[in-house]
C-alpha cells in the first residue's frame, strides 16, 4: 500500500451553490421588499439553507461539475471519485461539504485544488488531521493512526461517567440476554443517544462491535439491566480513550475471517454473524449482527456467515478495480468450521440444504471462478471470534492484538 498524503478541503457555503430544479418561492426578505409590490413573492434561482432541497442540489452541483475536470465516479461507492493521468491517480472523497483528496503526485492534488477553488470558494485545511469526530495523526515512517479520543470522552461526560472505573471487557463472557429482563425505563431517550454514539466509536474501536450490536436490539424498550449493560462498554470506553486503528503499508492481499455463534439469541434462537476484512494487515471492514433466519445447525449459520463475508469482499474488490488496483491473488476466508468449508468447494448440490439455495450458490460460484479461496483456521486462532461472543479477558486482549487495536508511540498529529 502506498504512503500518500492526505489533503483536507472545505466548501464554504456549499449549499448556496446548488441549483434548483423545483419552483420554488419565497416571501421577499425583511429589509428587502419592494414598495411597489409588497404583495409579491421572489422566485429561488439557488438554494438556499433550510431547504429540504439544498443537500441534494449541492451534491448534483458538485458532482456534476467533477466530470469536467477528468474524475469518474466510482461504481461501488457514489462519494469516490477517481482520476487517471496515465500511470498517476487522484483520489476524491466527498461527505456533504467536507472533501478529502490524495494521489500519487503532490502536485497533480494542488492542481485539483487550484480547478475545484477557481468552481467554488474553497478552504484549504492542509494536512488531515480530523474528520467528522476522526483524530488522524502520523508518525515518521508515513504510517497513520486513527481514534477517536474526543468523541469518546465528550459521550462519557454526557453518560455522567467521566470519572468511572474502566473493566477489561465490553461485556461478560457468554451473557444470555432476553427482551423482557429487568423494568422498563421511564425515559429511553437517553439510552437511544448513547447507544447511536457508541455505534458511530465502532468505527476505530471494532472491539466493541458485538457488544453494541446486543444492546442495538433492546432499542425499543430497554431496561435498567440492559442500561447496565451500556455502561459497562462505558466503563470499558474510559480504560481505551486513546486506543484506535493503525495503518500501515504493506501487500496488496485482502483476508478475511468469518465466524458465527450458532442460536445465539435465546430469545429468537438467531446466530450472529462476525466478520472482519484485511487489506495486508489492516483492518479495513467488519461486522457484528444477527443474522435474518434461524439456522438449523452450526454449518448452516456457519455458511451463512460466509456468504456475508464473501458479499462484502466483492465490494471491496469493486472499490480496488474502480483505483485500478489489481490483487496478485484472490481473497482468502479464514473459516473454523470444517463442514462449512466442504460445502464451498463441494459442487454437489445436497437437498439437505436446499433451503441455502441462494447462499450456497454465491459462495460456490466464487471459488469455482477462483474469485474467492477458502482456508480452515483453529478457533482459538479465529480473530473473528470477537465479532461472534462476549469473551473473557485474556482472549479478548489476544484478538485485540490481532486486529492491531492500542495506542502505539510515534505518532503525532500536525
Amino acid at each position: 500500500m502506498n504512503r500518500w498524503s492526505l489533503r483536507q478541503l472545505d466548501v464554504k457555503n456549499a449549499f448556496l451553490h446548488g441549483d434548483l430544479e423545483e419552483e420554488v418561492y419565497i416571501r421577499q426578505p425583511l429589509g428587502f421588499e419592494d414598495p411597489k409590490y409588497l404583495n409579491y413573492v421572489c422566485k429561488l434561482r439557488k438554494s438556499l439553507y433550510g431547504l429540504k432541497q439544498a443537500p441534494r442540489a449541492w451534491n448534483a452541483k458538485f458532482t456534476g461539475y467533477l466530470p469536467a475536470i477528468g474524475f469518474e465516479s466510482s461504481h461501488s461507492d457514489p462519494s469516490l471519485f477517481v482520476k487517471h493521468l496515465g500511470s498517476d491517480i487522484v483520489i476524491l472523497l466527498l461527505y456533504v461539504d467536507d472533501i478529502i483528496l490524495t494521489g500519487s503526485k503532490v502536485a497533480l492534488v494542488q492542481e485539483v485544488v487550484d480547478e475545484l477553488s477557481l468552481a467554488f470558494d474553497m478552504k484549504d485545511m492542509g494536512k488531515l488531521k480530523y474528520f467528522l469526530g476522526l483524530q488522524i495523526s502520523y508518525n515518521t515512517a508515513g504510517d497513520i493512526f486513527i481514534n477517536q479520543a474526543k468523541y469518546a470522552k465528550d459521550l462519557l461526560a454526557k453518560a455522567g461517567l467521566s470519572s468511572c472505573r474502566p473493566c477489561t471487557t465490553p461485556c461478560k463472557p457468554h451473557g444470555q440476554l432476553l427482551q423482557t429482563e429487568g423494568d422498563a425505563l421511564t425515559d429511553p431517550t437517553t439510552y437511544r443517544s448513547i447507544v447511536g454514539a457508541l455505534q458511530y466509536l465502532t468505527f476505530t474501536i471494532l472491539e466493541i462491535s458485538y457488544a453494541v450490536n446486543t444492546v442495538c436490539q433492546f432499542m425499543t424498550t430497554p431496561s435498567e439491566f440492559h442500561f447496565q449493560l451500556v455502561k459497562r462498554i462505558l466503563r470499558y470506553l474510559q480504560g481505551t480513550l486513546d486506543h484506535g486503528l493503525t495503518f500501515t503499508s504493506g501487500a496488496w492481499e485482502l483476508n478475511a475471517y468469518s465466524d458465527a455463534d450458532w442460536a445465539a439469541d435465546i430469545s429468537t434462537r438467531r446466530s450472529i454473524t462476525g466478520f472482519v476484512v484485511f487489506l495486508g494487515h489492516n483492518p479495513i471492514s467488519w461486522q457484528s449482527k444477527k443474522q435474518n433466519s434461524v439456522s438449523r445447525s452450526s454449518t448452516e449459520a456457519e455458511y451463512r456467515a460466509l456468504a456475508h463475508t464473501a458479499a462484502d469482499l466483492a465490494w471491496i474488490r469493486q472499490v480496488l478495480l474502480d483505483l485500478k488496483v489489481f490483487l496478485p491473488q484472490p481473497p482468502t476466508i479464514h473459516c473454523d468450521n470444517l463442514s462449512a468449508l466442504a460445502l464451498s468447494s463441494n459442487p454437489v448440490f445436497h437437498s439437505r440444504i436446499k433451503h441455502l439455495d441462494i447462499d450456497f450458490h454465491f459462495v460456490r460460484e466464487r471459488v469455482q471462478r477462483r474469485d474467492l479461496s477458502m482456508q480452515y483456521i483453529p478457533t482459538d486462532e479465529q480473530v473473528a471470534d470477537i465479532f461472534t461472543k462476549g469473551l473473557h479477558s485474556p482472549i479478548f486482549t489476544k484478538h485485540c492484538g490481532n486486529l492491531r487495536l492500542g495506542n502505539p508511540a510515534g505518532f503525532e498529529g500536525e
